[in-house]
């Protein structure tokens, strides 16, 4: 999806679910992560992930667009437009925006996995290495071995 695509999208669905027009700018920024998501308070344009914009994840885009539309159209008619303020929870559930951003296989961070070499067989995850000659296990002191390397990235 191109930023015209997604600005004609995020038009059209002020539109209808709003009945206010989006007369600002809707971008791709490939910089976000970990959220779906962004309203700019000072230039009121929206910045959209772009792994959102993919084939797979595109079922969640309407949730995610209608989520910043509530913050930005809160926010200009000076009510209150932040997560925790009644004006925001209330025209959210109205609009059927989504509350948070899913958690994508993308966003997951590596993780390790060692198990106890002993009958215990206690599995361990970890975000960072292990040095299996320093550390034990916290069960039954016995030695660790690594499973696997990094799982997703």
């Amino acid at each position: 999806m191109s930023e015209q695509e997604l600005q004609q999208l995020v038009e059209s669905i002020s539109l209808e679910s709003f009945s206010r027009p989006f007369l600002h700018q809707a971008k791709i920024n490939r910089r976000l992560k970990t959220t779906g998501g962004r309203y700019q308070l000072s230039d009121h344009h929206l910045e959209f992930n772009p792994l959102f914009l993919k084939e797979e994840n595109l079922h969640y885009l309407p949730g995610i667009i209608k989520h910043e539309l509530v913050h930005y159209h809160l926010h200009l008619a000076g009510l209150g437009y932040q997560h925790k303020d009644r004006d925001f929870k209330l025209l959210l559930q109205k609009v059927g925006g989504s509350r948070y951003a899913p958690r994508l296989e993308e966003n997951k961070r590596s993780r390790w996995h060692y198990r106890c070499r002993r009958q215990c067989g206690q599995d361990y995850w970890r975000q960072r290495q292990v040095n299996v000659k320093k550390y034990f296990c916290g069960r039954c002191r016995g030695k660790l071995e690594k499973i696997a390397g990094p799982l997703a990235k």
